[in-house]
């Protein structure tokens, strides 16, 4: 494993650690609208990943539900894709403001992938671009909830988006890891749906309140 990935998962199992009680948001409102926006968004998102999925991935046999062969699990080792943050119910250990910060990371995970691929497959830009507007939003939920979000070095993404880009030799390897991407964006996506009615139905408990 690289040490940017090493770094990334680091931010992840930190921004957990620090965490405590749940704040109560400055704009409830304003925190449950982001999140049915996002929402929205991420519903687009997967509605178009088969469409892209299609235009950009032609090897034969190799389709979004393809099972995952021993030869495709060796080749997300040697491509150093990570996987996306894990998103779990809320709870008193997995709190808002944890659950928007692994939003926030995934998204900008999958955006800075994409970009990598896109410099190698046409067809891509579409949804780097909703990543991007799902950012916005993730952030507008941030601001809402007041949230002390630890971000990612940006060197270290920038480390991480040259690591990957060296790796890919041919069409072959470009075509996997856009597969690889698109089928881990799309569990992702599923993810952040079910994290995001949670969001959006969430209610801060009254303070002194078990």
């Amino acid at each position: 494993m690289n040490s940017a990935i090493v770094a990334l998962l680091h931010c992840f199992l930190l921004a957990d650690f620090i965490q405590s009680a749940p704040i109560s948001p400055s704009d409830p409102s304003a925190l449950i609208e982001g999140a049915e926006r996002a929402k929205t968004l991420v519903e687009k998102i997967l509605r178009d990943v088969p469409a892209v999925h299609a235009a950009t991935v032609t090897i034969e046999g190799l389709t979004l539900d393809s099972a995952h062969t021993a030869n495709l699990q060796m080749m997300v080792t040697s491509l150093g894709i990570p996987p996306a943050p894990v998103l779990k119910p809320l709870s008193e250990s997995f709190t808002l403001d944890v659950c928007v910060s692994r939003m926030s990371a995934g998204s900008r995970l999958y955006q800075m992938i994409l970009e990598v691929l896109s410099g190698r497959l046409s067809g891509l830009s579409d949804l780097q671009a909703d990543l991007r507007d799902l950012q916005t939003h993730i952030t507008k939920m941030k601001e809402a909830f007041q949230l002390g979000v630890i971000e990612v070095d940006q060197n270290q993404n920038q480390n991480q988006n040259l690591d990957l880009a060296s790796r890919l030799h041919g069409n072959y390897g470009v075509q996997v890891a856009a597969h690889l991407t698109l089928t881990q964006l799309r569990s992702f996506c599923h993810d952040l749906i079910r994290s995001l009615r949670a969001v959006a139905t969430y209610r801060p408990r009254p303070a002194g309140a078990h």
